[in-house]
């Protein structure tokens, strides 16, 4: 029997608590082809001292590993967060036919938030997106990690 969009998006969200455990912005994402997770990254943007940490960014690279491609046109991406335009990049070249993420992302959102790309005219590649699913988990979890942050400053 096929999994939902949710069982995925669950998954995705225990990836971003393994990001909160570690002090990075909780964020995570896992890859599915044919009801299987292949691949499953959280951020490490601190830890590894890079910008382009980010779990999707992370998580396409372990799945393009594993089957020894670069073409995941049979592949869904769940993603705590809606993805910012480095990640949407990312998802578009690597001709995913789906995305489907939890809360949006006000500052940096690229499928709905600030910009859309999924309904950008001129790209030869179309992505699916489905928005909000478990997003207040989602977003619960992301207020948490910033007003824990906010704290420790103060």
């Amino acid at each position: 029997m096929k999994k939902s969009d949710e069982y995925y998006i669950k998954a995705a969200i225990k990836e971003a608590k393994k990001a909160y455990k570690k002090g990075e912005v909780p964020v995570g994402c896992v890859i599915v082809i044919d009801d299987d997770i292949i691949a499953s990254a959280h951020n490490l943007r601190e830890a590894r001292k890079n910008t382009i940490a980010h779990a999707e960014i992370l998580a396409i690279d372990k799945a393009c590993r594993k089957l020894g491609r670069s073409i995941l046109d049979d592949a869904t991406i769940y993603i705590s967060l809606e993805p910012c335009l480095m990640c949407v990049g990312a998802i578009m070249q690597a001709r995913m036919k789906r995305v489907v993420y939890g809360a949006a992302e006000p500052k940096f959102g690229a499928l709905g938030s600030i910009i859309d790309v999924s309904e950008t005219d001129g790209f030869n590649h179309k992505i699916e997106v489905a928005r909000g699913v478990l997003a207040d988990e989602a977003s619960s979890l992301m207020k948490s990690f910033f007003r824990e942050l906010r704290e420790r400053k103060d």
